[in-house]
């Protein structure tokens, strides 16, 4: 039931930046609290809300609003360069409307077309076995940007292995995000880093 990596609807790449400024890394939990607070203020409550109201305009409707699945989407890329700035993948500084390094696409459903009317009442349900396997990713990502600092402080390079990893499991966590909150695809998302 799985979908394929190719034709899932949900592209995710970070550009690899193969030198990284070592006085920028050295104080990038620093650098980060305004943007920090900016994504905080915006998806306070957000979530929720926002994916409780396109499950019932879905379920009853049968209608997904393109301004509520565009500000989604926005959304979910900007939260998308924010992480990547804090783990490391890229120096840039998260914009608030470029889309940088960090390239998120997630198609726009029909959602007469292509959304089962009554599944996202369980999607969340259905995502648990990857979240409680994406917990353990994550846990292994922020020991890996941990690495990957030292790595920077030390060499100026992030290691591309370990960099695969970590936009592997963004590109994982993002997939079930599109999937089981956002709504956007009923395919059910893939165990895959790739």
């Amino acid at each position: 039931m799985a979908a394929d990596t190719d034709t899932y609807p949900v592209r995710f790449e970070i550009d690899y930046q193969a030198e990284h400024d070592r006085l920028t890394s050295f104080f990038r939990l620093l650098w980060a609290i305004p943007i920090l607070v900016i994504l905080c203020v915006l998806t306070s409550g957000e979530g929720a809300g926002i994916s409780g109201a396109i499950a019932l305009m879905i379920t009853f409707k049968r209608r997904y609003p393109r301004w509520w699945f565009d500000f989604s989407l926005e959304l979910t890329r900007f939260s998308t360069r924010v992480f990547a700035y804090l783990f490391l993948l890229t120096d840039k500084y998260p914009s608030t409307v470029d889309k940088q390094s960090v390239r998120l696409d997630i198609k726009y459903p029909d959602a007469g077309r292509d959304l089962n009317r009554w599944l996202p009442l369980v999607k969340w349900l259905l995502a648990i076995p990857h979240i409680v396997i994406l917990v353990f990713l994550i846990v292994g990502a922020l020991f890996a940007s941990i690495f990957a600092w030292f790595a920077i402080l030390f060499t100026g390079r992030y290691p591309k292995g370990l960099f695969d990893y970590v936009v592997g499991v963004m590109r994982w966590g993002t997939r079930v995000n599109a999937y089981a909150f956002l709504l956007a695809t009923d395919n059910y998302p893939p165990f895959s880093l790739s």
